[in-house]
């Protein structure tokens, strides 16, 4: 009992502008859960083909990776509030616009749109997180902001997808028809521009705002200031190392060509081959959210106890077995069973990984390190749609999947290996505090 106590207590204690990005996390991910959950879906049900899908897909992803360096290059000059604020508010108006038409290039200039905003908020919440936490409590942070992420998937699946099914039965409508899905896409839009209003509630962290006295209040000075001394730029960004950023990016580079070949599209792989319709296939997203959401609450416990590293590795290897018969399982209840272990483990050491990355850098080139994290990761998935259409288009459902399932384990346990080879004696040391003149 005491264990427990002290593990409950290592996540409180944060700073009030964390709690209060916590509680961003939860509105905004429950839109972007039913963003990824249903929106693939919806599309379907309009009558656009799976290799079209693909495309549009591919587009988003694209627009991610453009927007990444220069929303993080203006995080560092506006702060990072305002640039999730811009990306919320772009995404929620975007969901507006998809709701407003049907023709299909038009939409995928609205996801491309979409992504952006979204991407701008990921490259910057990470540096953000970080400037609003002590060393000693990242690793819970993190997690406990994942496992937020995980929590609303949990909701936004069930409910969302079961209000919808109500709805459209209530009204007469098709379960499976388009208008079914607009109703979630109105919840999301009211969800982002709630999520616009809380961050507004944030404290102002313009650099030209904030006194050099509060940026010690982490222990250490804020990614703001100027570039380290001696470091190298690349597009007018910091950085000091270039051969240890690669070593931190190219494992999550593989998992994100592999993911994003695979990962985008489950929902229709589950739909298409077990026949489920929406209320079902939602509750089989949410459950694989809810099994992830625990493993990343339990994921600080073994990196305290085994270092970081070896904890991420453990259970990324582990979920490398169940991707095998989520593939090839014929039996419902197999693929969900193997997609909820799968996710869980694969998911849990995000969190680690992201707060062992901002310790590797200094503290000016962490907003750096983000952006490169997420360019290369959309990237990856720029790849991985067309990949999956080229693979629908010509090998068909089963040919296409089967190759797709091949790929992502090849790529995941290949990114496995290279963490553990390239970090297992790479824990850092305690930070130590960095006098600022005052």
């Amino acid at each position: 009992m005491r264990r427990l106590r002290e593990y409950v207590a290592r996540f409180t204690g944060f700073e009030r502008d964390a709690r209060r990005y916590l509680l961003v996390t939860l509105v905004a991910g429950a839109a972007i859960s039913l963003y990824w959950i249903d929106f693939n879906l919806y599309l379907a049900s309009i009558g656009v083909p799976p290799s079209t899908i693909g495309l549009i897909a591919t587009g988003g992803s694209l627009a991610g990776a453009i927007v990444a360096f220069p929303a993080s290059a203006l995080s560092d000059r506006i702060g990072r509030r305002l640039v999730i604020a811009g990306g919320l508010t772009v995404m929620a108006l975007a969901m507006i616009g998809v709701l407003l038409t049907s023709v299909v290039p038009v939409i995928a200039l609205l996801v491309a749109t979409f992504a952006a905003g979204q991407q701008s908020v990921f490259v910057v919440q990470t540096p953000y997180l970080a400037e609003r936490s002590r060393p000693e409590h990242r690793s819970e942070l993190f997690s406990l902001q994942f496992a937020v992420q995980n929590l609303t998937n949990v909701g936004a699946a069930l409910i969302g997808g079961f209000a919808a099914a109500a709805v459209a039965g209530t009204i007469g409508l098709d379960p499976q028809g388009p208008t079914t899905y607009r109703v979630l896409l109105v919840a999301m839009a009211v969800l982002l521009a709630l999520a616009v209003t809380m961050v507004a509630r944030l404290s102002d962290d313009r650099p030209s705002r904030t006194r050099p006295q509060a940026l010690q209040r982490a222990g250490e000075p804020a990614s703001f200031p100027l570039r380290a001394p001696g470091a190298r730029r690349r597009l007018r960004l910091p950085v000091h190392d270039r051969g240890r950023l690669v070593r931190l990016v190219l494992p999550g580079f593989l998992i994100a060509l592999g993911a994003g070949q695979v990962i985008p599209f489950l929902n229709l792989f589950v739909q298409r081959k077990f026949g489920l319709e929406l209320a079902s296939l939602n509750a089989v997203f949410a459950l694989t959210s809810f099994g992830t959401m625990a493993a990343i609450l339990l994921q600080p416990a073994l990196a305290r106890r085994f270092g970081r590293v070896a904890s991420v590795v453990a259970v990324q290897g582990a979920s490398i077995p169940f991707l095998v018969v989520l593939g090839f399982s014929p039996i419902l209840w197999t693929v969900v069973l193997a997609m909820a272990v799968r996710n869980s483990l694969m998911n849990a050491g995000n969190p680690i990984l992201n707060a062992f990355a901002m310790d590797q850098v200094r503290p000016a080139e962490r907003a750096t390190l983000a952006a490169t994290m997420t360019v290369l990761w959309s990237i990856g998935w720029v790849i991985g749609g067309p990949y999956y259409s080229l693979l629908q288009a010509t090998l068909g459902f089963e040919g296409g999947y089967t190759v797709n399932f091949v790929t992502i384990i090849v790529l995941y346990s290949t990114a496995t290996l290279l963490y553990w080879t390239w970090f297992r004696n790479a824990e850092p040391q305690p930070a130590r505090p960095v006098a600022i003149p005052a």
